[in-house]
């Protein structure tokens, strides 16, 4: 059967981060538990030698990709803006060896155009990037399109 089909696997981590000269209380750090979709767009594989035939992408090849990329680095993490005064406290290593200081402030917007960048280039031949989402609130979320990144 002919037809480009979207699927989604879904993702949760939890995360602190705090945004470097912002002016509400996102400059403190906070936590999140955030929900990420990842949706994929592509033709089922119509091979009947295959044994993917009728899937754009298996959904566990998706999560070996997006879980060491994204979830297993962010998960449990303090993400901060690299220019951020973080001397101090890097230092408290119990509590803190799981901090990542990033090239941007780490917003929902810039984290969604940082993962697309991750994925984009290890799906499979045939498959491609639809849509990021990532929920940090259960009323909050940012989307990446490729539509809108051509």
């Amino acid at each position: 059967m002919k037809g480009k089909v979207r699927v989604t696997k879904e993702f949760n981590f939890e995360m602190a981060h705090a945004l470097l000269d912002y002016d509400g209380l996102c400059k403190n750090i906070h936590g999140h538990s955030y929900k990420l979709f990842v949706t994929v767009i592509g033709s089922p594989i119509e091979d009947e030698k295959n044994t993917k035939e009728g899937m754009v992408m298996d959904f566990g090849d998706l999560k070996r990709i997006v879980k060491p990329l994204v979830v297993d680095i962010f998960d449990h993490s303090v993400v901060l803006n690299k220019k951020a005064p973080t001397e101090s406290f890097i230092q408290v290593r119990p509590m803190f060896e799981r901090i990542h200081l990033l090239d941007y402030q780490p917003t929902c917007e810039n984290m969604v155009i940082d993962f697309a960048g991750r994925i984009k280039p290890l799906l499979p031949e045939n498959v491609e990037l639809f849509r990021i989402k990532l929920y940090e609130t259960a009323t909050s979320f940012a989307e990446w399109y490729a539509s809108d990144n051509d």
